[in-house]
């Protein structure tokens, strides 16, 4: 062994030996058939950049995993794959046009298919790249993207399915709609701001209405109060009021409607169905008539009259103007505090929009999925994301398929007429047009365990429904929810029987990494001067799930101590194997090799409990403390005496047991080490050594 440890030139060298034994394919393993299958589906990493922190912290959990059920015998499968992430590769897209000064908008939707493709399978390569360098253990051969063509039939098949069964309809329905982006939002994909703006009292005939948007009210001509509101008892339903409003006259309608808040402003409001949700739904329910005031852009409708063709924020206080010249503003209030909904890329106010999209019916599947996390066939890390996830399901509401965006797997839709043909090719008479819109990427990605399953003759029987499935608690209702909901629908099956959810990794100062703040962590920066090992073991440490990892440099650089505690360590032991043979030990050495056994054991029992952050800091405690300050310190005086032959023994047991419960942790520098060992009966590699028992 060389006098240092040089990570540098050991990684590359090392990953390569493992892919070279073909050892990550679960096939290939030795007694493969008698394994028991153990399988983790990888989050498809967006394909649109860089692995950050948050991604090194996944596959580090995972590779842990991994390695450490295959040396407990099990057929291991870690199945890799990328995201085309249809939105959100197409905003970080149009970043890269503004920054060369063109728009998406003037080009055709060939051109900028084709150059997102170009730009995603550059990043394809690089990822896999940084991924390899991370030390992940994953089966390449059975590598899938999310655009490949065995995912988007099962893509197709499922849509096909559910709309068979009637759960998919394509509606004139209330959505989110992104004036920036131009394309419609599911509720996950928008973010509640609290902001702080003025509150508009206004006479509307013989009632005073609240609003924070004069801009929308140009259509508004129905007045609606609760019915049980003793207030307004004198009003009757459908009564008729000719009032003056905004652009002139107008004749407003009594409606009465429980939806109504007695206690915001004065209990009466009018309504604009087009541009608010709970607007709309009293619309639907009384059969009222809904006007568009504001078009896609952003933009006032010539309902608006001289304020046609205005931003709404431009023509805000020029419409309360107008308002005030008619004596028609009542008072103001400054500082009204409420909550708006914007675009959670772009921090643009979401404009409600009534557009015909495709809905999937969401309750029918909520309930099988509810009822398997309440019979607990899922099980929960932490367990309080189990209330979390079951919340959010029993308040499910229709999830909007549809957006209008080129970069995604196209909606398998055509029209004639009134005619709707489902599937790839339409029939071959003429006439057909194909849908414009794609599939919201969590469509897919919500498919993502059984669909690559489903890409390998034989998988999905033999690994189908996968054990864990790891990701960040902040997409639980994103992926996880849509996942298990998907995976029962289409399957019969839980897609999981387990769900690990960690935290996020934010920096030193506990602040969420972001480049605007110029604070991300770039994991291969890291690596590179400290090693992979000391990474890993550094987000392993201390990171319990579902808490948030403030992670640094001087962690790192801590760690990378510990590699050279153990490189140091294992040079010694190696030094004083030269005359090593298999002997008795005394009863001192046994008792010490007892010691670790029992530690072994339980470690073995916190990596069973997923506790990984637990078994990191026995382990390392041990080598550090024990095996190093203690052990080692005290077997030089038997080394150089009569107990030679029995301290050989004992500190080549202990460090090779060692070696194999770090080895999930620090994979490079236990493979360097396990590789110089003279151990009888030595595997091709540490990967599939067996566990300490």
């Amino acid at each position: 062994m060389d006098k240092s440890y040089n990570h540098k030139e050991v990684e590359e060298r090392i990953y390569k030996l493992w892919e070279d034994t073909g050892y990550f394919n679960p096939d290939n393993l030795p007694d493969a058939k008698k394994r028991k299958p153990f399988c983790i589906i990888m989050p498809p990493t967006n394909a649109n950049g860089n692995l950050h922190a948050g991604h090194a912290l996944v596959i580090t959990i995972e590779d842990i995993m991994t390695r450490y059920k295959r040396m407990k015998g099990f057929k291991s499968l870690w199945l890799p794959g990328l995201d085309h992430a249809g939105f959100e590769t197409q905003v970080v897209y149009e970043r890269k046009l503004e920054k060369e000064g063109r728009s998406r908008f003037k080009m055709s939707p060939e051109d900028l298919y084709r150059e997102i493709l170009e730009f995603t399978n550059s990043n394809k390569s690089n990822i896999k790249s940084q991924t390899r360098k991370m030390g992940a253990s994953c089966d390449w051969s059975r590598e899938n993207f999310t655009l490949d063509e065995n995912i988007i039939k099962t893509v197709y098949e499922t849509f096909k399915k559910l709309y068979e069964a009637k759960l998919i309809y394509r509606g004139k329905k209330i959505i989110n709609w992104c004036p920036k982006h131009q394309t419609s939002l599911s509720d996950l994909e928008t973010k509640d701001e609290e902001r702080t703006e003025k509150l508009y009292y206004l006479k509307y005939g013989p009632f005073t209405i609240a609003t924070a948007r004069p801009e929308t009210k140009f259509g508004d001509k129905y007045v609606v109060m609760h019915p049980k509101d003793k207030r307004y008892k004198d009003y009757k339903e459908g009564q008729k009021i000719q009032l003056e409003w905004i652009t002139g006259p107008i004749i407003a309608t009594v409606i009465k409607d429980e939806a109504i808040d007695m206690e915001f402003g004065t209990g009466a409001m009018t309504i604009t169905p087009w541009h608010d949700p709970v607007d709309f739904e009293i619309a639907e329910r009384h059969n009222l008539e809904k006007d568009q005031i504001i078009d896609f852009r952003g933009r006032l409708l010539s309902i608006a009259g001289e304020f046609s063709g205005m931003k709404i924020l431009e023509a805000r206080p020029k419409i309360i103007e107008k308002l005030q010249a008619k004596g028609l503003v009542k008072k103001i209030e400054e500082n009204y505090k409420h909550t708006v909904k914007t675009c959670y890329k772009c921090n643009s106010l979401i404009e409600p929009q009534i557009k015909k999209q495709w809905f999937l019916k969401m309750k029918p599947l909520a309930k099988p999925a509810i009822k398997a996390i309440e019979q607990d066939k899922i099980k929960f890390i932490p367990k309080h994301y189990k209330k979390i996830i079951l919340h959010w399901l029993k308040n499910i509401i229709d999830w909007p398929l549809s957006r209008q965006i080129v970069w995604g797997i196209p909606i398998p839709v055509w029209y004639k007429g009134e005619e709707v043909f489902i599937g790839e090719n339409p029939p071959e008479e003429l006439g057909w047009v194909r849908e414009e819109d794609t599939f919201d990427t969590w469509f897919s990605s919500g498919q993502w365990p059984f669909a690559t399953l489903k890409s390998k003759e034989g998988d999905f029987k033999k690994f189908y429904p996968t054990d864990v499935m790891e990701t960040a608690g902040e997409i639980i209702f994103f992926w996880v929810a849509r996942m298990i909901m998907l995976g029962i629908y289409a399957t019969k099956k839980i897609p999981f029987k387990t769900v690990y959810l960690h935290g996020l990794v934010l920096d030193a100062k506990g602040q969420k990494m972001s480049k605007s703040k110029g604070n991300v962590i770039n994991p291969l920066d890291i690596t590179d001067k400290y090693g992979t090992d000391a990474l890993r073991i550094g987000l392993v440490m201390g990171n319990t799930p579902g808490t948030s990892l403030s992670s640094d440099e001087n962690k790192i650089r801590g760690f990378r101590n510990f590699s050279t505690k153990i490189w140091n360590a294992s040079r010694f032991v190696l030094m004083n194997l030269e005359d090593y043979k298999k002997v008795k030990m005394t009863a001192k050495d046994k008792k010490k090799v007892a010691d670790f056994k029992k530690k072994a054991k339980e470690i073995t029992k916190l990596m069973d409990d997923y506790k990984f952050y637990r078994a990191a800091e026995k382990i390392y405690g041990y080598f550090w403390h024990t095996f190093c300050d203690k052990i080692i310190e005290e077997s030089k005086k038997d080394l150089a005496g009569e107990n030679r032959a029995s301290a050989q023994n004992m500190l080549l047991e202990i460090l090779s047991g060692s070696m194999k419960i770090l080895h999930p942790f620090m994979p490079f520098i236990t493979e360097e080490i396990y590789q110089a060992l003279p151990l009888k009966n030595k595997k091709k590699s540490l990967i599939i050594e067996d566990w300490p028992k």
